[in-house]
């Protein structure tokens, strides 16, 4: 019996982005067609199946699809057939399986997009999500100026 592993998406207006919960997969195979469709399939830790079809909202690009696999999750980046943003991830109306949710860590609205740096899923092999280049030994630290010296002023 096939089971479906976790699913988190998210949305660019020229991309969509899938990642697949599924630590140390094996035999992963992605197809994408034109038409929107989407399949995965692969073998898990301890060889169970993993399997799920998408029929996503719109067409897309075949060759502009690609997987990267780590060793807790799979990242597929979707290319859009035309640039836009989808109302949902789905062709349905109906209410998504439970194993397809939000990334809301990843998640950018359409205002926001011109102003997010962030680079989901970029094309480089090298890139990770959310890291600076610059680090400092301030790092996480919150600078507040110095409440003695703003009251005497």
């Amino acid at each position: 019996m096939s089971r479906h592993p976790e699913v988190l998406w998210a949305q660019r207006s020229d991309k969509v982005y899938l990642t697949v919960a599924l630590p140390d997969a094996k035999d992963i195979n992605v197809k994408c067609e034109a038409e929107g469709l989407f399949s995965f399939s692969a073998t898990g830790l301890q060889g169970h199946p993993f399997h799920f079809t998408l029929d996503l909202y719109g067409q897309i690009q075949p060759q502009g699809c690609k997987t990267k696999a780590g060793s807790r999750n799979i990242l597929c980046s979707i290319q859009k057939q035309h640039k836009g943003w989808w109302k949902r991830l789905l062709k349905t109306q109906e209410k998504p399986a439970p194993y397809i949710k939000v990334d809301w860590n990843n998640w950018c609205d359409e205002d926001d997009e011109q102003d997010s740096t962030s680079d989901l899923a970029s094309d480089d092999d090298d890139a990770t999500i959310g890291e600076d280049d610059e680090s400092s030994e301030d790092e996480g630290m919150l600078y507040l100026p110095d409440l003695e010296k703003a009251r005497k002023k």
